[in-house]
């Protein structure tokens, strides 16, 4: 068992694991000669909070599974694509991705603090991959300004708090010079995997003076929510930034009631808003995180009936190709009583959170 969140294996000299060899060092893989192609695919990091997070005792450690190479990532099925959410089909300068008329993305930089084997953009990040120069964030900020239907912003990537907090204050200001925009939003695993790296400089860097900040928090198992997790989540909500949580429903690390209903609550409690449980993506080499749609719906009924509103995230769908997300969670609305000669005109059933299906005038 891990020890209250601090593993007796890390200490404070260890560093970000990076190599093959160091999983094997630190007995995370075996020597398995298919497992570099895995690691090829995809850059490896693993920082020291999720290593102290790992049950070594548990072969099918949720922790673990996520930023451990597997062999299952050299099996390809046909329909995995490299692109799964059609990033380059909406790329319109270097940087920006404009899927939506009102806002757009941002990638200034491609690099993460830890490589999760799932990722929708696993062929693009990682050390090396480009980040942009000083012109091409020009550039993208001339799209954004000219564009006055561009209302929100959102910085993605990578990771935009890997930036140095001086260089993320001057992109904020960038936008927040940029009157028509309204919302800058970032998406982050840091509070949650490396959270040392919020420290008061990086949360002022990022609050902008008029536009409205927001930060996308990638939160997978309730175990990621460990004290100095809190902590950092915590300076971000007292600084006045509203927390928005992001999971990806994944087999084997959070594909059962139990912890989904555990990690929704403990976002909650961490003043983190569960926004979006995604249904994981096509991507090359990750069959093995993927569950059925329909059981996606079935955990999502489950959980309208044990949790509030305020823990409810949205289950979505990134429709291949770059068209946006949709909602898929199950419907509750059981169809009209046409066949029922004691129903009045236009008369619905509706199914309620625990099963059990009423009457309701259409």
């Amino acid at each position: 068992m891990v020890e209250s969140g601090v593993s007796r294996y890390v200490t404070a000299a260890m560093q970000t694991l990076r190599t093959l060899e160091a999983l094997e060092r630190e007995g995370l893989v075996a020597a398995e000669p298919r497992l570099a192609d895995a690691a090829q695919s995809m850059a490896i990091a693993i920082t020291p909070e999720m290593l102290g997070l790992i049950d070594r005792a548990d072969a099918d450690d949720p922790i673990a599974r996520q930023f451990v190479p597997s062999i299952a990532e050299t099996e390809i099925a046909p329909e995995e694509l490299a692109d799964p959410i059609g990033d380059e089909a909406r790329a319109a300068v270097k940087g920006i991705v404009h899927r939506y008329p009102d806002r757009v993305l941002l990638k200034p930089l491609h690099v993460c603090p830890v490589y999760c084997r799932f990722c929708f953009r696993r062929e693009k990040v990682g050390p090396g991959g480009e980040a942009l120069s000083a012109d091409e964030l020009a550039a993208a900020l001339a799209y954004i300004r000219d564009r006055p239907e561009i209302w929100e912003v959102i910085l993605t990537g990578g990771d935009p708090l890997m930036m140095a907090p001086r260089r993320l204050a001057d992109l904020i200001a960038g936008l927040d010079a940029i009157g028509h925009v309204g919302v800058i939003r970032i998406h982050s695993r840091v509070p949650i995997v490396d959270p040392s790296r919020v420290t008061p400089e990086l949360v002022t860097a990022i609050k902008p003076r008029r536009a409205a900040p927001w930060l996308g928090v990638h939160c997978n198992h309730p175990r990621e929510l460990q004290p100095a997790a809190r902590m950092a989540l915590g300076r971000l909500a007292d600084a006045g930034i509203p927390l928005l949580g992001q999971t990806v429903l994944l087999a084997g690390i959070n594909d059962t009631v139990d912890t989904l209903d555990q990690l929704m609550r403990a976002l909650v409690t961490a003043r983190v808003k569960p926004y979006y449980l995604h249904h994981p993506d096509l991507v090359r080499g990750t069959g093995h995180f993927r569950v059925s749609i329909a059981r996606g719906q079935e955990l999502m009924r489950a959980l309208r009936g044990r949790l509030s509103g305020l823990a409810q995230p949205t289950y979505v769908l990134d429709v291949p190709g770059g068209h946006g997300k949709v909602p898929i969670g199950p419907g509750y609305l059981a169809g009209y009583l046409g066949d029922d000669p004691d129903a009045l005109p236009d008369e619905l059933r509706v199914r309620d959170a625990f099963g059990q299906t009423h009457r309701y005038p259409g």
